[in-house]
């Protein structure tokens, strides 16, 4: 790839970070919104988008300033210099990745055992789930060009069947039942809904990372962000629009596993069943193959050495190969113990912790690298209210993934503590 000789134009970066956002998480989740936000999911999906331009707005203005593959955990180390938190944020990070791949892995197994006309039954989706995560393990360790080259096929294939979904679906809308309610219990179930859908939006973040190789950075950078998440937003909109608008709530809500397939039947029949299933594999797959060949190697390695080579290869799981052993078996732990909102509740969790230092960051380098402090504040509130009102509906609802949240929260700080009394680690983050 050859980045170093050829700057990506503001389009290119766009596309990127589309490709990245609309990933796993809008076939996989999506029946979990339906069961949670209920006729009022397109409103979510819109609120759930204004939390991610808020977080933006802190990333595009460090992301053109400081450039590094450390991503967000550059910028709080920028801020707060090497301590406890840094590090503690870093195996944060790296978690992401592990419950991510927990995330895909039931995504896949929704999608994919309907598709065989298989029972749906815990055993099946456990044997599918240690099957799909050890495959791409398997194909991490032995590598994989194919795969990499495919990726953009992958991307546009998601695209284009997302599209016809919308297209077609749009056409045969019943407007009784896109009308949304305004009820109380309604209303906050959307609210709870978006806290679990900001991390539909995660994605925007790759822009921060390849700034370096992006045409005129500074300037670049902030417009690839702020409109990549518009339009994915858009798409997202349309896809619940078209969904809730050809299939009754409580039909949606029961076809929760694979939602999106089930939702395509109305209007497109039996083939539109097959192709967002197919769509739906394609785009989980990729996702998984990215997570664990790209993210989460790069993550592992900053929270075992805080730091990064320069230049960062693949080959790296060979320096420490157990990462590769311990993400994935991590991420089939966490998709054994969890069902797929508890997954999605620590996953956006998670990344609502590490947002939130991001803007702290933000907020302490705002001189350096501008923006307006009102914004900032602003944004830190909205993002620590929403963490804290995802906490309470996981309390009220899944004691059990409330404490997961907390018990990962815990215990990733007291490892680091531990960890880096034995191993006297300190950050050396390398910059491009």
């Amino acid at each position: 790839m050859e980045l170093k000789n050829k700057k990506l134009s503001l389009w290119e970066a766009v596309s990127m970070a589309i490709g990245v956002m609309i990933g796993a998480s809008i076939f996989s989740i999506f029946g979990v919104g339906a069961k949670i936000a209920g006729k009022n999911l397109p409103e979510t999906f819109i609120l759930s988008g204004i939390y991610a331009l808020l977080v933006a707005y802190s990333y595009s203005k460090l992301g053109s300033k400081i450039v590094s593959d450390a991503g967000p955990i550059a910028f709080i180390h920028k801020a707060i210099g090497d301590c406890v938190i840094t590090g503690a944020l870093s195996i944060l990070l790296w978690m992401s990745y592990v419950i991510s791949i927990a995330l895909f892995a039931k995504g896949f197994a929704g999608y994919f055992l309907p598709l065989i006309n298989a029972s749906t039954n815990t055993f099946n989706i456990a044997i599918t789930e240690i099957a799909i995560v050890a495959f791409f393990t398997a194909l991490n360790f032995f590598g994989s060009k194919a795969v990499g080259r495919a990726e953009f096929f992958i991307v546009l294939i998601k695209l284009l069947i997302l599209g016809i979904f919308i297209f077609v679906g749009l056409m045969t809308l019943h407007i009784s039942y896109i009308i949304p309610s305004t009820s109380p219990s309604a209303i906050s179930g959307m609210i709870f809904a978006s806290a679990i859908f900001f991390l539909s939006y995660m994605g925007f973040g790759v822009i921060t990372n390849a700034s370096e190789h992006i045409e005129n950075p500074e300037k670049n950078v902030p417009r690839a962000i702020f409109i990549s998440i518009l339009i994915v937003m858009f798409i997202y909109v349309g896809v619940a629009i078209s969904a809730i608008g050809n299939l009754p709530i409580d039909e949606l809500i029961k076809a929760s596993e694979n939602a999106l397939a089930v939702a395509a039947k109305p209007f497109l029949g039996n083939l539109g069943f097959l192709l967002i299933s197919i769509g739906a594999l394609f785009s989980i797959s990729s996702a998984m193959n990215a997570t664990i060949y790209g993210g989460a190697n790069v993550a592992y390695s900053l929270a075992k050495d805080g730091e990064l080579p320069k230049f960062f290869e693949r080959k790296v799981w060979f320096k420490s190969t157990e990462g590769l052993y311990i993400t994935s078996t991590l991420g089939v732990l966490f998709a054994l113990l969890f069902n797929m909102e508890g997954v999605a509740s620590i996953t956006s969790a998670i990344f609502m912790v590490i947002y939130l230092f991001v803007i702290l960051s933000h907020y302490i380098l705002i001189d350096e690298v501008g923006g307006k402090k009102e914004i900032v504040i602003f944004s830190f509130i909205v993002v620590l209210g929403v963490f804290l009102l995802l906490l309470y509906y996981q309390w009220e609802t899944h004691r059990f993934v409330f404490y997961g949240i907390i018990v990962t929260f815990i215990g990733v700080l007291i490892f680091e503590i531990i960890y880096r009394q034995v191993t006297k680690r300190v950050f050396n983050i390398v910059k491009n």
